[in-house]
């Protein structure tokens, strides 16, 4: 064998490998962390849009709130607003999701005379502990709260969310 040769002895490149894997394992757990992070926020903030979508709907139809989550939304493009297609909010959070690892369900309730008088808003996610770890949900009084088993509700009703622990 030649001492002038060039290029890496299989040691040298195993070594290499090694550190690289070292590194991954303590960096992937730290992204994976970071993306449920990410998750979580943005269906903090779809709970929160829906909650402002529901008072604009209130407040511009004498219907009280939404019925469905879909009458929040509106084939796009968007045309002239309705009761049954108001346009507040985006197409992904009417049909109830996944938007960004979260599934949306939002049902209005207590209709007395055709006016609908409360409603009820929550995100958990698709995958619990991989896309995400809480359970997000709001009411007319919107005041956000969570539920720590990241499990879907039953239904997402304004009592049912109430039992949960307020995230402000």
């Amino acid at each position: 064998m030649k001492k002038n040769q060039k290029g890496f002895s299989l040691i040298e490149l195993l070594i290499v490998v090694a550190i690289i894997l070292i590194i991954a394992a303590i960096a992937i757990p730290n992204l994976l962390r970071a993306q449920m992070a990410a998750h979580e926020s943005s269906a903090v903030g779809t709970v929160r849009t829906i909650v402002t979508s529901e008072v604009t709907y209130q407040s511009t139809w004498n219907s009280g709130y939404a019925l469905l989550l879909a009458n929040l939304g509106g084939v796009a493009p968007c045309g002239p607003a309705t009761a049954a297609a108001a346009c507040l909010i985006d197409n992904v959070i009417a049909t109830g999701g996944p938007k960004s690892g979260y599934l949306i369900a939002a049902i209005g309730a207590n209709t007395v005379n055709g006016i609908t008088n409360t409603f009820g808003v929550s995100a958990y996610p698709v995958t619990p502990g991989s896309t995400g770890t809480r359970t997000f949900c709001s009411d007319e009084s919107g005041v956000l709260r969570f539920d720590q088993t990241g499990t879907a509700m039953a239904a997402p009703t304004d009592r049912g969310c109430q039992a949960f622990p307020s995230l402000q």
